[in-house]
């Protein structure tokens, strides 16, 4: 994973958006939930690939891994800005970048890889990036995912996929993981309004009819959460402290 300490280019492209708090964006003590931040990312990405034209048909992305650092947990921010551009280039994929600052000192740095689809839905090489290739610098995308599998026996829990949860391409939408995420994991001793870093590999999509089972593992110092479907683990979701900068 690319180093989030990267800052926005000043020269290449970066797009830049805001987004006001709404009362859905929160939990009960006023925290901007990761389910929350994760729509603020996806929906400043495809303004910026709409804007270029990098959109559908032609361009298809499905994200493969991410990792959100929260610096200064988003608490009494209520406007939140957010600025992306590309950090890293492969063959089949691209990184993306982001950084979100809050009106009262919230910040949030964002990497992530995402795999490239033509309009068949397969992998399909770039061999121009066009506008984004600047901002990469010659850094390079990894698609390698990084967090474990759930032991053996490991205790499972049903978590079946709404209606709701399915987006435009048939998936349950890459947000809805982090609900689970935050329903499970947020219980846990790790603090969520102090700094943390949570990350998610996934691994297949999740479609409406699968029977979903959650796997949590993990001690106090980090945890896992593990979308398995059969034996099959679909996700896998890490949350652990982060030591303030």
């Amino acid at each position: 994973m690319l180093d989030t300490s990267i800052p926005p280019p000043t020269q290449a492209r970066a797009f830049a958006a805001r987004r006001r708090v709404r009362l859905s964006d929160l939990d009960a003590c006023g925290r901007v939930r990761l389910d929350a931040v994760a729509r603020f990312l996806q929906d400043a990405a495809i303004d910026d690939v709409q804007e270029t034209g990098w959109g559908l048909p032609e361009h298809l992305w499905f994200v493969r891994r991410i990792r959100v650092d929260v610096l200064a947990p988003l608490l009494d921010d209520r406007d939140v800005e957010v600025v992306t551009w590309c950090s890293g280039l492969a063959a089949l994929a691209a990184g993306r970048r982001w950084s979100l600052t809050g009106d009262r000192g919230g910040r949030v740095e964002v990497d992530s890889v995402w795999i490239h689809l033509g309009p068949d839905q397969r992998p399909a090489r770039i061999e121009d990036f066009g506008v984004y290739a600047e901002a990469a610098a010659g850094r390079r995308a990894s698609t390698k995912l990084r967090l474990p599998d759930p032991p053996a026996g490991a205790a499972r829990s049903p978590w079946p996929p709404r209606t709701t949860d399915v987006d435009l391409h048939g998936h349950v939408n890459n947000a809805v993981y982090w609900q689970a995420v935050e329903d499970r994991l947020a219980g846990c001793a790790i603090d969520l309004r102090r700094p943390c870093r949570a990350q998610l590999d996934y691994r297949e999509p999740i479609d409406l009819a699968d029977d979903v089972q959650l796997a949590e593992f993990g001690d106090g110092a980090g945890r896992y959460l593990a979308f398995a479907v059969d034996e099959r683990v679909k996700a896998v979701a890490a949350l652990g402290p982060l030591a303030a900068r």
